[in-house]
């Protein structure tokens, strides 16, 4: 199937570079939240004196519900009256590669999802505040920012569950188990490109492998591939 004739979603890992100027959600005192995977290291390593409160999307705030509960609240609000006070950027907004936004004036916002750690599977348009949690290991990301796999997280799943629609997914080895999880009881085609030589564990997708040399980031280079019927199902 090559991209021009794909009427499915698209399911694309998030990114650590967050756009300058995102907002994040804020105590009743005005505080800012700094979402990440370990609240309490993370306070002890940063040590910057800002006016911070650390914690996880699933950490109960100030108000007795949770950030997850209070962020879907804002977007209910969002949508019912166009009010943003914390200036939260869409999903695909949100992150500074290009290929968010390529992908949404391709497919269309209600087509395209972004594969977040801290929050789950997210519509590009869901207002979403500036976090650090990512599932990669790599010693170059704060131990503070890794999600561990035995941490509870109530994960988004935003995906239309009546639609018949494929789902293709471009994104890291880490974040493959999440998706598989997530999307396990859609009965529907789901493709998981993947570039490593032994193919990640992906119970009820269809793998299909993308060759670079690239390491790094891959899947932003297959996802522009998809886009211009290079990379084809």
């Amino acid at each position: 199937m090559n991209s021009a004739d794909f009427d499915g979603i698209v399911v694309i890992q998030c990114a650590g570079s967050k756009r300058d100027g995102a907002g994040t959600l804020k105590q009743a005192n005005g505080a800012p939240v700094k979402f990440v995977a370990n609240p309490k290291r993370a306070m002890h390593d940063e040590k910057t004196g800002q006016w911070y409160v650390y914690a996880r999307p699933d950490n109960v705030s100030d108000n007795g519900e949770s950030w997850r509960e209070r962020l879907l609240e804002y977007n209910a609000r969002y949508r019912k009256s166009g009010e943003n006070p914390f200036c939260l950027l869409p999903a695909w907004e949100l992150y500074s590669n290009p290929i968010y936004r390529k992908l949404v004036e391709t497919y269309g916002v209600e087509y395209v999802h972004l594969h977040s750690a801290g929050w789950g599977l997210i519509r590009s348009d869901f207002l979403m505040p500036k976090y650090n949690i990512t599932f990669s290991t790599d010693s170059k990301y704060p131990v503070w920012s890794q999600r561990a796999k035995r941490d509870c997280y109530a994960d988004f799943c935003h995906l239309p569950s009546k639609s018949k629609s494929p789902i293709v997914f471009f994104g890291g080895k880490d974040y493959v188990p999440l998706f598989s999880k997530l999307t396990q009881e859609f009965e529907r085609r789901k493709i998981v490109f993947y570039n490593s030589k032994t193919p990640p564990a992906a119970p009820g997708c269809e793998l299909k492998r993308y060759h670079t040399k690239r390491r790094q980031n891959w899947h932003y280079e297959c996802a522009k591939a998809f886009i211009d019927g290079r990379a084809t199902l």
